[in-house]
C-alpha cells in the first residue's frame, strides 16, 4: 500500500508538525461485503484500492521507561514500491471535545535496506504481521478495512494465519497540528457507517 506523503503542503521554512486523527472499529467477516457496499456509495472511489503489506515493529530500549518504537512496512503486491518507515507518537486523549484520537505522525519512504539500517542502529524486531485489505478515500479522509495475519515462521510471509474472524476498520486523516475541525468531519462520516461498524476513539493503552 502506498503511504501518504509526510506533508500535504509545501514547507517554506522549518518543519510542519503532522498529526494523525484516528477512529477505529471492527466488523465480523460475514458483514464485510455489506460494509464494502456502504463505503462504495459514500467514498470518492467506488472501487477500493487493495493492499497486501508486511509490517515489522522495531524497538529501541534505552534508559527511558518505555522503548522507542518504529514501524517498517513494505508492499508485497507492488514490485518496486519503496519501504516506508513510520513513527507514531503517544495519543493525546485529554480533550473530551475532540472526536478522534490524535497523535504525532511521521511517515517517510526509504530504500529496501531499511531493516538492516535499523538493526545497525540498535533496534530489535519485536513482532511482524501481514495486513491485507481495502482502501477507500473521501476527501482527505482515508478508510482502511483490513485483516491482520500472524506470521507462523519468522520472516516467511508465505506462512500465515488470520489473527481473528473480523476485519479492522480505521478512519484516519493526516494534517498539520491544530486542525481539530477534521475530527468533526470524521465523526459525521462515522455516523453514516452505523450500525454496520461503530468507529470510536480508542486509547491503545487500554488494549495492553
Amino acid at each position: 500500500m502506498e503511504a501518504p506523503p509526510v506533508t500535504m503542503m509545501p514547507v517554506t521554512g522549518g518543519t510542519v508538525n503532522m498529526m494523525e486523527y484516528l477512529l477505529q472499529g471492527s466488523v465480523l467477516d460475514h458483514s464485510l461485503e455489506s460494509l464494502i457496499h456502504r463505503l462504495r456509495g459514500l467514498c470518492d472511489n467506488m472501487e477500493p484500492e487493495t493492499f497486501l503489506d508486511h509490517e515489522m515493529v522495531f524497538l529501541l530500549k534505552g534508559q527511558q521507561a518505555s522503548p522507542f518504537v518504529l514501524r517498517a512496512r513494505r508492499s508485497m503486491d507492488r514490485a518496486g514500491a519503496p519501504w516506508h518507515l513510520r513513527y507514531l507518537g503517544q495519543p493525546e486523549m485529554g480533550d473530551k471535545n475532540r472526536h478522534a484520537l490524535v497523535r504525532n505522525c511521521v511517515d517517510i519512504a526509504t530504500s529496501e535496506n531499511l531493516t538492516d539500517f535499523l538493526m545497525e542502529m540498535g533496534f530489535r524486531m519485536d513482532h511482524e504481521f501481514v495486513a491485507k485489505g481495502h482502501l477507500f478515500r473521501k476527501g482527505i479522509m482515508k478508510i482502511m478495512v483490513y485483516k491482520i495475519f500472524r506470521i507462523l515462521v519468522p520472516g516467511n510471509t508465505d506462512s500465515t494465519e488470520a489473527l481473528s474472524l473480523s476485519y479492522l476498520v480505521e478512519l484516519s486523516v493526516v494534517a498539520p497540528g491544530g486542525q481539530d475541525m477534521v475530527s468533526d468531519d470524521m465523526r459525521n462520516f462515522a455516523e453514516q457507517l452505523k450500525p454496520l461498524v461503530h468507529l470510536e476513539k480508542i486509547d491503545p493503552k487500554r488494549l495492553m
